[in-house]
């Protein structure tokens, strides 16, 4: 028996997410020097995924 798949994992999916989990955010931020240590985590900027 097969597996269906809308069951595969994340991974194998291969889709573009549009959005960021928190640290992924401050590792963009930090990319472009818009955030420096000692900023607060909660608030950030809109920040658009790297495409």
């Amino acid at each position: 028996m097969s597996q269906h798949p809308s069951l595969k994992g994340a991974s194998a999916l291969g889709a573009k997410r549009n959005v960021l989990k928190r640290f992924e955010r401050v590792e963009l931020l930090k990319k472009r020097r818009q955030w420096k240590k000692g900023d607060r985590v909660i608030g950030l900027r809109k920040t658009k995924p790297e495409a």
